[in-house]
This record gives C-alpha cells, sequence and structure tokens, in this order.
C-alpha cells in the first residue's frame, strides 16, 4: 500500500488573514518504507512572510521572490498524490492551506483519504505533550536536523513517528518458505531479501556448552 508522508510551510496561520503556502514536502511510503519518490518545491507566495513564521522555516520574502507560484506546480503535485493516503501532522492546517491555494486556481479541494497524526498521538497520549518533537523523543528519533521547520525534514520525522504510532516497529513482512521479496523501493527491479535461517542441533549443544562453561550462575543443573 502506498502512503504519502506531506507537511507544508506558510507565510503565517491562518488562511483567513491572507496567509499562503511557501513550501510543500511529500514523501511516499510503500508498506510504511520511504521510497525514492518524492515531492518538493519551494513557492512565491505573492505576499510578505510573517515575522513569526520567519522565525519558524526562516524563508526570507528575497528567496521565496525567486520561486515558482503554486499554479506552476499544482498539476505535479495533484498527480503525485493522486489515490494515496496522506500522512500529515496537524491535517486541519495544512489541508487549509492547500485547498485555499486550489480554490484560488478553480480547482477541487482535496480528496485523499487522511490520516491525522496530531489525533492518533492525542487519543495514545491523553494529556501529554504531542508535538512532532515530542514525539521524536517519545520514540527516540533522531531530530537534531531539524533546527528550523521544513517540509520534508518534518516528513521525514514524522515517517518514523507514524510508523511507532499505529504500532508497526517494521513493516509486516509474509515469508513464504523462509525466503520472500520485502520491498522495491523505487519502481525498479532491485529486490531484498530477509532469510530466516535455524540453529542446527549441534549448533545448539555447543552454544548451550558455553552458556554452561562461561556463565557464573550454571542454571542448567
Amino acid at each position: 500500500m502506498k502512503e504519502i508522508v506531506l507537511d507544508t510551510e506558510t507565510t503565517g496561520l491562518a488562511v483567513k488573514d491572507g496567509h499562503r503556502l511557501v513550501e510543500i514536502g511529500c514523501i511516499e511510503l510503500e508498506n510504511l518504507i520511504p521510497t525514492r519518490n518524492r515531492f518538493h518545491c519551494y513557492l512565491n507566495p505573492e505576499r510578505k512572510v510573517s515575522e513569526k513564521a520567519l522565525e519558524v522555516h526562516g524563508y526570507t520574502d528575497e528567496f521565496l521572490s525567486k520561486e515558482k507560484k503554486f499554479k506552476d506546480v499544482a498539476d505535479e503535485f495533484l498527480n503525485f498524490i493522486k489515490g494515496k493516503k496522506l500522512i500529515i501532522h496537524n491535517a486541519e492546517f495544512d489541508l487549509s492551506h492547500i485547498n485555499n491555494e486550489l480554490e484560488i486556481l478553480g480547482k477541487q479541494k482535496i480528496r485523499n483519504e487522511i490520516v491525522d497524526t496530531l489525533i492518533l498521538a492525542r487519543n495514545k497520549f491523553p494529556g501529554s505533550s504531542i508535538s512532532l518533537d515530542a514525539l521524536c523523543k517519545r520514540y527516540r528519533v533522531d531530530n537534531s536536523k531539524r533546527t528550523q521547520h521544513t517540509a520534508l525534514i518534518d516528513c521525514e520525522l514524522l515517517s518514523k513517528v507514524y510508523v511507532n504510532l499505529i504500532d508497526q516497529k517494521e513493516p509486516t513482512l509474509n515469508f513464504k518458505n523462509q525466503e520472500e521479496k520485502i520491498f522495491n523501493t523505487n519502481n525498479e527491479n532491485v529486490l531484498y531479501f530477509k532469510k530466516v535461517v535455524s540453529p542446527t542441533s549441534e549448533e545448539l549443544n555447543k552454544h548451550k556448552s558455553y552458556l554452561k562453561t562461561h556463565l557464573k550462575k550454571n542454571y542448567f543443573n
């Protein structure tokens, strides 16, 4: 199953105040494993970035003025997410801004299935901090690169947090004859295999003998 982890950065908080997108980041997951398929763009919002937003992501008006506008990337973005479940932390915020941009262009709002990891975390850890940084700390996900909020880095972190939130430490694997294809990362003919090897009786006896010899307490008498 393919899913898209999505994050955005904006000029400010509320669409009603005229704020616009400045960055979109997407990472594709296949069976919970990131593939090489990504979508990323900076956007010219055609307005100034608020001071608070600048503190969050660091994208200046000068930097963004040289980037494409949303109308230039809208079709590519929609094709990338088409038919795939979207994994978003605080989906209401991101979707409000994306749908606002689509509405400006006269396009339909996002109709994808949505998983809001903020809601998952709130239900799982009521009363606890459920920011992305807090969840990274809880699940021991290294977020040292997150000196500022940037869409792709946030997507990378969220993809790891998401797997933990749904209690899937590893993708579910279905082995046949102890050897099975696990995943194809980038739609190329590159296969990855995991082989399950059971110890022989001789190896088990040697291991038991080693434990008897080296353990301070003998648990085998």
